[in-house]
């Protein structure tokens, strides 16, 4: 039963990362296009492909048979939740002036009106918008904590995913409004830090 505590970390911490997160209104702007079910096979398809690269390469990381570097890369990961968590706060403050933002949602603009399979597009459009994102860095920090878990982490990380798209979708016009969506990521963001000073504390 070793396995439940790393699946549940990996779940609570991608579903928290998700909340508010750019994919989370992409996956919202699909939710009027295509079924339900579809939309959440695209998800768990797309943080299959996305977060399994990330908790493998993660996971590789912690495997290093060398306690000092281990050390450091667990340091280095709870500091980085610290980072991700304050630089989400001032992203709030910032968020129009991302182009890259401008660039991934007119792709989906084209994406949606091709003729083919949604749930295959939107896995896509999960992939690509999680590269480098913080639930996929995240993914990566959670590899190198549980190397001995990859396929639980794995499974964690798309439940997580998947709830918390699914939560979006089901309360998508409460999460649309500017208060509760500004609401959503003071508490993801906090928490992401929360997680972050735990670790650090419990690591040094």
């Amino acid at each position: 039963m070793s396995f439940l505590y790393p699946l549940l970390i990996s779940f609570t911490i991608i579903f928290f990362a998700e909340l508010g997160d750019k994919t989370q209104i992409m996956v919202l702007s699909f939710s009027a296009k295509s079924k339900m079910k579809h939309i959440l096979l695209g998800i768990a398809l797309g943080t299959f492909l996305s977060h399994g690269l990330a908790i493998i390469f993660g996971s590789h990381l912690g495997s290093i048979n060398n306690d000092k570097v281990l050390y450091y890369l667990n340091l280095f990961t709870y500091f980085s939740f610290i980072v991700f968590g304050i630089l989400g706060f001032f992203s709030m403050k910032n968020k129009s002036s991302n182009d890259k933002e401008d660039n991934k949602t007119g792709l989906i603009g084209k994406l949606c009106k091709l003729r083919i399979n949604y749930v295959f597009i939107i896995a896509f459009c999960i992939f690509i918008g999680e590269l480098g994102d913080k639930t996929f860095l995240s993914s990566i920090g959670i590899g190198i904590q549980y190397p001995k878990y990859k396929l639980f982490l794995i499974i964690g990380s798309i439940l997580g995913m998947v709830c918390s798209n699914l939560l979006a979708i089901v309360f998508g016009k409460l999460l649309s409004m500017k208060f509760r969506q500004t609401l959503i990521e003071m508490i993801s963001n906090s928490l992401f830090i929360l997680f972050g000073i735990i670790g650090l504390i419990f690591n040094i």
